[in-house]
């Protein structure tokens, strides 16, 4: 009985382990597809999810970064607004990212659900467009404070077309 018990424990243990290698080795073939896989393996890894999602599940929690810092670049755009309420710049940008969130983002949650990754890649990658003509109203400035926000929204949405673009 003994004998049983051990070599219970030690299979539960072995395929426990082959399980989690599975779902590494799944997050990590999908994020070497990515134009980014650093920031791919850090988005999926920092969420808890990533552990039992497929291909459908990463491309949600991809979804979610970009709402997330698009959501982070509106509120700090709505912050530079209250300095200079007219700078055309932030008005459009401001424009640009309500687009995201209020279009682009549900898009391509909707069409994750029902599993149409033409519909999924072109929210992601308005999402894309939306960050880089942000960017573009302060070409020329040395620097400015939404820069490497705008790069974030673009990379982490890059990532996620990528990554939606894998769907069998």
């Amino acid at each position: 009985m003994k004998n049983l018990m051990c070599l219970a424990a030690v299979l539960i243990f072995f395929i426990q382990t082959a399980i989690l290698r599975t779902e590494a080795n799944i997050i990590a073939q999908t994020c070497q597809k990515t134009p980014n896989p650093p920031v791919c393996l850090s988005s999926l890894k920092s969420d808890p999810r990533s552990t039992q999602a497929d291909i459908y599940g990463l491309a949600i929690i991809m979804v979610d970064v970009v709402k997330a810092k698009s959501t982070t670049t509106l509120n700090q755009i709505n912050q530079l607004l209250k300095q200079s309420p007219r700078d055309k710049g932030l008005i459009d940008c401001a424009d640009r990212y309500n687009a995201v969130l209020k279009g682009d983002v549900p898009e391509a949650y909707e069409a994750i659900n029902v599993r149409r990754r033409m519909f999924a890649l072109d929210g992601m990658n308005d999402a894309v467009n939306e960050a880089n003509g942000c960017e573009r109203n302060f070409a020329g400035r040395s620097s400015h404070p939404l820069t490497k926000l705008n790069k974030d929204v673009a990379d982490v949405a890059s990532v996620a077309a990528a990554v939606i673009n894998q769907f069998g």
